[in-house]
This record gives structure tokens, sequence and C-alpha cells, in this order.
């Protein structure tokens, strides 16, 4: 599949990816030394769901309209309230508004949310390899002290700016799955920079239509040697390999200690709020311990 951020921006893979990613961010602000993250497939930052690309596949209806538009029990809003008070100020900044009575309009990608969510001691660095898409993410950042844009391919980055000066932070890894083979690339890759920064937190994203695919994949991590690695799957609906993405994971290596307590209550909410059908579910695996 071709997952260039612009055509399924605020999909159901969105939901989980930016539920999470908004956690670990909250959890390493919970100290006070600076980090930093690096985003190795940024894309644009910021998308516009009634144009383009996203307006197009109008994937976002069944992901991030849907998390809006359903009531939220306390605990639930607590964990999502990080993310979704970025989006609901990007709306409004916009003159648009994300409340549930109205059309939502913009949504940040990873990068964005990752900007409204730093302190003033903490750093992004963010790079895409697509001309139009980096020009327009450095256009965003434009004389923003505390991010790089950084016209690179992602793999490279990886291998370039890991570990950072911080020695504190999260690696996202979130590449479009253009290529046959990017699961084996992803866990080479993955595995080589734990080598390098076995430190740092890794959040992986990736998409479940072929079971062996993500199966494989899992075991190359093992095989890899990496500890303390947790797998979150989740499903709107059945997987299959010749039909449209219904579930997507994310490996996080070194998770915090408090994501899976946060995870189990924040899933099942999720699983029923973005059910397509049959086959809706979620999953927390323990790839490997200390």
């Amino acid at each position: 599949m071709n997952y260039r951020h612009a055509f399924h921006a605020g999909n159901i893979g969105d939901v989980l990816k930016h539920a999470v990613l908004a956690r670990i961010l909250t959890y390493l602000k919970a100290k006070p030394a600076a980090f930093r993250v690096i985003d190795t497939h940024a894309g644009i930052g910021r998308y516009d769901l009634l144009e383009g690309e996203a307006r197009r596949t109008g994937e976002w209806q069944a992901g991030i309209a849907r998390v809006l538009e359903t009531p939220r029990p306390a605990a639930i809003a607590e964990l999502l309230a990080p993310w979704l008070d970025v989006v609901a100020a990007l709306n409004a900044e916009a003159g648009e508004t994300a409340a549930s009575d109205a059309p939502l309009r913009f949504y940040p990608g990873s990068p964005l949310l990752t900007r409204r969510l730093l302190r003033k001691q903490d750093r992004l660095t963010a790079t895409e390899l697509h001309p139009s898409d980096h020009a327009t993410l450095a256009t965003l950042f434009a004389g923003d002290r505390q991010v790089k844009a950084i016209a690179l391919d992602g793999w490279l980055a990886l291998g370039s700016f890991v570990p950072p000066k911080e020695r504190r932070g999260l690696v996202l890894i979130d590449p479009p799955f253009e290529a046959t083979d990017e699961f084996d690339t992803l866990a080479a890759r993955l595995v080589k920079a734990w080598r390098r920064w076995p430190t740092g937190v890794y959040a992986v994203w990736y998409p479940i239509k072929d079971r062996k695919q993500v199966n494989r994949f899992y075991q190359r991590l093992r095989e890899g040697g990496l500890a303390k690695v947790m797998a979150v799957e989740h499903f709107a609906g059945s997987a299959h390999p010749d039909r449209p993405m219904m579930g997507s994971g994310l490996v996080i290596v070194n998770p915090p200690y408090v994501l899976r307590d946060e995870l189990q209550i924040l899933l099942p909410w999720l699983t029923d709020t973005l059910a397509q059908g049959p086959g809706a579910d979620w999953r927390l695996i323990d790839l490997a311990g200390e």
C-alpha cells in the first residue's frame, strides 16, 4: 500500500498513532530534563480534511470524526485530552471548531502535534524526503527555533540523528509502506538504531493487512535482541491483504511504565467507537521483556 500521509490524515491509523504519541510525550514531560523527538517520515504537518487528498479519500470520517462525535467518559477524556486539545486549538485558530456539532476541517500530523506538546527546553527534528511535502513542512515551522525540518530520507535520518545530544526522547518512525520489503527494512533499521541508543523510546507505526508479514516483523525484532518491547494492535474490522486497511499497530521500545495501564483503559473504547464491522478488536503483545 502507499501510505503517504496526506491521503490518510485523521484515519483509524492516525487515531491510534496520535493518541499513543500524545501519551508518550506527556510522560516524557513529567521530568524537567529536555528531550528531543525525531520524526523520520514527517509529512507536511497540517492537513486540510476538506481539500485535496484527504477530501478524496474521506478516511478521517471513520477516524477522528467518530472520536469527536462520541461521548467520552471522564477517564477516556483525560487520556485523550493532550491530543484532542491540539486538534481543537488548531481548528479554533483557523476560525473553525472541532466541536461535535460543527465541521472539523484541519488535522495535525505527528510533527505539528508533537510541536504543540513540547516545552521550551524540548526540540523536534522532522525529516521528509518528498520535495513538495518538505517545502510545506519547512514553511509551517519557518522561524521556529525548536524545530528543524530537514529534507532527508527517513532511514538516513535514523542513522544520522540517533542518539540525540539530549540523550532523552522519542523516535517516531512512520514510513509510507510503498516498498514490498518495508517491514524488513523497518526491522533492520530499528534494531540498528536501538543498538546505538538503547535507552531511547521508539514508536513504530505500521498497517496490519497481512498477518504473516506482521508476525515475521515481530520475530525479526525478537531476534534482534531488543529489550522492553510492546506491540499495540487495533482493528476496526477484519484485516485482509486485498481490502482497505482495517487495522494498524505500534511497536513501542522502552514504553513508559504507565502506558500499558492507560492503553487497557483506552483501547476498548477506541475499538467500540471506530468499529466498522466484524473483527473489531485490540491487542497488547509483549515482544521482549527486560
